[in-house]
């Protein structure tokens, strides 16, 4: 049996695109102690007992080898006034931590961002393949919370609970 036609690449971003998401930046350190990371919004929770969620990581990007090296991750939900980490994140800047406040994570001494809406320390506990990503499942090891809203990422564009989508 033949394998079935797939969507178009610009039609698979739209309809992705019309699920909001929180912003997280993704970050972890790599052999050598320095610090690697890069915005993302294919996160999600996973389990509850143990306590584990996924992050989705494209294999191209600068922050890929470290994260599979080092087995350990840190996940920093932003806040509604963080959008301009978001686009330095995401950005292919070569030391993305310059300026940027951060703190060492307790348990693994992954950078976590110390303004941000909330902050969880993992350890990988497996790697799939995903396509051109690799899905990351990590065991939370610890986690911080802060009051205040969430960025959300739909449709292309920044948005709030009242905004209006970026149209296709």
């Amino acid at each position: 049996m033949s394998e079935p036609p797939s969507i178009a690449a610009d039609q698979f971003k739209a309809l992705m695109g019309s699920f909001a998401a929180g912003v997280t930046v993704v970050t972890t350190r790599d052999l050598h102690g320095n610090p690697w990371g890069l915005t993302a919004t294919a996160f999600s929770s996973l389990s509850l007992d143990p306590p584990l969620c996924l992050v989705c990581i494209d294999r191209r990007t600068a922050s890929h080898r470290p994260l599979v090296d080092s087995g350990r991750f840190a996940v920093s939900m932003l806040t509604d006034q963080q959008q301009d980490l978001s686009n330095h994140f995401a950005s292919k800047l070569s030391d993305k931590f310059a300026g940027v406040p951060w703190i060492p994570g307790t348990v693994t001494a992954i950078p976590v961002l110390s303004e941000a809406l909330a902050w969880m320390e993992c350890s990988v506990a497996a790697i799939h393949d995903g396509g051109d990503h690799d899905i990351f499942v990590g065991r939370i090891l610890s986690a911080h919370l802060r009051d205040g809203k969430p960025l959300i990422y739909w449709r292309g564009a920044y948005a709030d609970l009242t905004s209006r989508p970026k149209a296709w």
